[in-house]
């Protein structure tokens, strides 16, 4: 009944959705349990010899919940539901009932545990002090331990992972969802040297820093002194910035545009329609200047200075929330 089964390394033994057939018992090597979350995975747990997997479908023979994959060459046994089945109709009645309530229970705890992973929930998963927390651990384990390597500065993966579940006591899904979101970002170069050890590059350690002192203050200023910026708002922001580089400042450093341009050239020059009456919003929030009547036209003026690092720490982490899972 039992058979072995080769699992090269980076291999996977099943996948999530695929129909069970049979239990595995790992003889050698090693297995991790992974999720795919977006084009990344998630490592759940790392199973080694002598430990079993693929046991929940035994009875209920429902889909894979998970993805099992080899971390390095491997082999496993192989115990087919067909003859297991067969074996434990031998059992008494009662026996079974315990071993199917069991293995229902299990299932349930998973579900409410996927339940709390939900994308609605990811805001509870990543608030504003655990995004900070998770760039501070990167921040200084790539300054304390990294050097500097291919336009950045290296971070050891090892000893990232043990200063997030050791020191900061914060979960290693929750990091590995910040370096791949990083990654998607253009922050960070990531590449899998296989046996779980990463190369990992911080291409932008410096502004990271900066982000991260601007971030802590705006968290802990007063509310009638915090300016925020949604998506769409930042996007505005970024038009009249880079309108703004098109016209020369004043004395006082102060960039005078025509509000047409920006409705009439928008589209031409950064592939979208910025409307005349969107400027009203950052208006409102003293980043760019009432509107002034002239016989050439209406204009705002804005000082680049003033708000290119708020417009740049807001794409950041509007852009954090939508890849955090």
């Amino acid at each position: 009944m039992a058979d072995g089964k080769k699992v090269a390394k980076d291999t996977y033994l099943f996948r999530e959705g695929d129909a069970p057939d049979a239990m595995y018992i790992v003889k050698s090597g090693m297995l991790a349990v992974t999720k795919t979350k977006g084009t990344s995975e998630v490592v759940l747990a790392e199973i080694g010899p002598g430990s079993m997997v693929g046991e929940m479908a035994i009875f209920d023979k429902k889909p894979r919940s998970a993805n099992v994959k080899a971390m390095k060459d491997s082999e496993v046994i192989s115990l087919p539901y067909e003859g297991l089945n067969q074996q434990m109709d031998s059992l008494p009645v009662w026996v079974k009932a315990i071993m199917r309530t069991m293995n229902e229970n299990l299932r349930e705890a998973n579900k409410k545990i996927k339940m709390l992973e939900t994308p609605n929930q990811e805001e509870d998963r990543f608030p504003p002090h655990v995004v900070n927390k998770l760039l501070s651990l990167v921040n200084f384990v790539g300054h304390k331990y990294g050097k500097p390597e291919e336009g950045g500065i290296s971070i050891p993966s090892g000893t990232l992972r043990r200063y997030t579940i050791q020191i900061f006591q914060e979960a290693t899904n929750k990091m590995n969802s910040m370096t791949a979101a990083l990654k998607t970002l253009g922050y960070m170069t990531i590449e899998d040297l296989g046996e779980g050890r990463q190369k990992m590059i911080n291409l932008q350690a410096d502004y990271l820093f900066e982000f991260v002192d601007w971030y802590n203050d705006w968290l802990f200023s007063s509310d009638k002194e915090k300016v925020s910026l949604r998506d769409e708002e930042v996007k505005v922001l970024e038009a009249v910035l880079h309108f703004a580089s098109k016209v020369q400042p004043d004395a006082k450093g102060f960039h005078k545009i025509n509000v047409n341009d920006v409705q009439n050239d928008s589209m031409k020059e950064l592939g979208r329609l910025v409307r005349i009456e969107e400027l009203n919003v950052v208006i409102e929030k003293k980043l760019v200047s009432e509107k002034i009547m002239e016989e050439s036209g209406v204009y705002v003026t804005v000082n680049p200075a003033d708000v290119n690092k708020m417009c740049k720490n807001w794409a950041l982490i509007n852009n954090l929330k939508k890849h955090l899972r």
